[in-house]
């Protein structure tokens, strides 16, 4: 089990953990950057941060699931961001999707731009999955 501190001797958070330590003989799963458009290429509304969050969400829950992890497995997130002045919404869907009473540690990084003019966000996702729990080898795309 993953272990989440957020020691004295630090700020206070607002969402995640200062530290993660890992159980030792998990498998560690690493997603790529996962951005706000559907399985068949449609995207997000262009401008909603909420809709952009969460189907980037999703589809880093899809990524986890795909390699036999759930979110509960994370223990760390990079958000990309294109402004920060939409944090208090991108904060308000990510605690849809992870367990607030043990947030992963987490950084958010402003960017000028992403891939496509018409996204807004991208996310990372770091899972550590019990070593008794094996990959999702069903789904054809795992190799």
């Amino acid at each position: 089990m993953t272990e989440f501190h957020t020691p004295g001797t630090l700020p206070p958070t607002n969402g995640y953990s200062h530290v993660a330590s890992v159980a030792p003989g998990s498998r560690l799963v690493w997603t790529s950057g996962q951005v706000p458009l559907a399985a068949d290429g449609t995207p997000a509304p262009a401008g909603d941060w909420e809709a952009q969050t969460r189907l980037t969400m999703r589809n880093v829950g899809a990524a986890l699931e795909a390699a036999g992890a759930t979110w509960d497995d994370v223990f760390k997130l990079t958000i990309y961001v294109v402004d920060t002045s939409a944090l208090p919404a991108v904060r308000k869907v990510r605690d849809e999707f992870v367990n607030v009473e043990r947030p992963p540690t987490s950084s958010l990084v402003q960017v000028a731009g992403l891939f496509r003019p018409d996204l807004l966000i991208e996310v990372e996702a770091v899972a550590a999955v019990p070593s008794d729990r094996p990959p999702a080898s069903a789904d054809p795309s795992y190799r």
